[in-house]
C-alpha cells in the first residue's frame, strides 16, 4: 500500500470539519443525548444495559457514515479525471483501492472509538467480551457500505452523493430498528433494510440474539440467519449496483 497517499488522504479529511463532525461528533452526541442521559439507560439488557444497547447502534452509523462517504468520494473523484492523474503516478488500481480501504477502515474506527470511550464513562455496562466483539463486528461490517456510497457516487456524479448517502442512512437508520426500537410490523419491515443485519450482528454479543420489545421491554429472540441473510443480501445487491453503474458510466464514455 502507497503510505504516503494514505497519509495525504487522511490529512485531506482531517481539515473537512463538518464531514469530522457528522462521521464521529453527531454519533456521540446521540448517544449521550439517547443513551448516557435518559434514566431508561440503567435498564438491564442480558449482562449490559440499554446505554450499551444504544452505544453500539450509534458508533455502527457513525461508520457506516464514514465509510459510505469515502465510497461515494472515491467514484466521483475517479468520474471527474482524478483517476487520470493518478494514471501518470506509478500508483496502481488495486493500489488505488487498497488505499480507500485502508483510508475507510481508519475513518470508521474514529466515531467507533469516540462512542466507546464515552460510553464507558457514561454508564454503558457489559461484559469485556461484548465490548471487543460488538465493536470488531461494527468495524468489519461498516466496510460493506463503501459499496452503498460507491453507488452513490456512480448514480450521481457529483459531490452532493455524499450527501445523498448520509442522508438515506438517516432515514434507514429508523427504519432499521437503529435510532428507536421498534416490534411487530415495524420489526418486519425492519429486517429489509440495509442496517439491520449490520447493527443486530453488532448487538448480538450483548442480547445473545433479540431485540428489545418496546411494548413490553422484553427481548424477542431473533434468529442468527434472518442478520446474517441481511448482510449478505445487501452486500451481494450493492455490489451489483456498483457493477451496473460503472458499466453504464462507461457507456457514457
Amino acid at each position: 500500500m502507497n503510505l504516503t497517499y494514505y497519509r495525504l488522504e487522511l490529512r485531506r479529511l482531517r481539515r473537512d470539519y463538518v464531514t469530522m463532525f457528522f462521521t464521529a461528533g453527531l454519533p456521540a452526541f446521540l448517544y449521550v443525548i439517547f443513551g448516557a442521559s435518559p434514566d431508561y439507560g440503567d435498564e438491564p439488557v442480558r449482562d449490559g444495559n440499554v446505554a450499551m444497547w444504544i452505544m453500539i447502534a450509534m458508533a455502527g452509523y457513525g461508520a457506516v457514515t464514514a465509510t459510505s462517504g469515502i465510497g461515494s468520494m472515491a467514484a466521483v473523484e475517479r468520474m471527474q479525471g482524478w483517476g487520470r492523474q493518478l494514471g501518470l503516478t506509478p500508483l496502481s488500481d488495486v493500489g488505488y483501492v487498497r488505499v480507500k480501504a485502508a483510508t475507510a477502515i481508519t475513518i470508521a474506527a474514529i466515531p467507533i472509538v469516540l462512542v466507546y470511550t464515552i460510553g464507558a464513562f457514561t454508564g454503558a455496562e457489559a461484559p469485556r467480551s461484548v465490548w471487543i466483539v460488538s465493536a470488531a463486528v461494527l468495524l468489519v461490517g461498516a466496510t460493506t457500505f463503501a459499496l452503498y456510497g460507491l453507488s452513490f457516487g456512480l448514480a450521481f456524479r457529483s459531490e452532493a452523493a455524499g450527501s445523498a448517502a448520509s442522508g438515506s442512512l438517516v432515514v434507514l437508520s429508523f427504519l432499521g430498528n437503529i435510532f428507536v426500537p421498534v416490534s411487530g410490523w415495524q420489526l418486519t419491515l425492519a429486517k429489509f433494510t440495509p442496517l439491520y443485519g449490520y447493527v443486530s450482528l453488532a448487538r448480538r454479543a450483548l442480547t445473545g440474539g433479540g431485540t428489545i420489545d418496546t411494548d413490553t421491554g422484553d427481548l424477542i429472540e431473533v434468529p442468527l440467519w434472518q442478520p446474517l441473510a441481511n448482510v449478505v443480501a445487501w452486500t451481494a445487491i450493492l455490489a451489483v449496483a456498483a457493477v451496473v453503474l460503472v458499466a453504464r458510466g462507461r457507456a457514457r464514455q
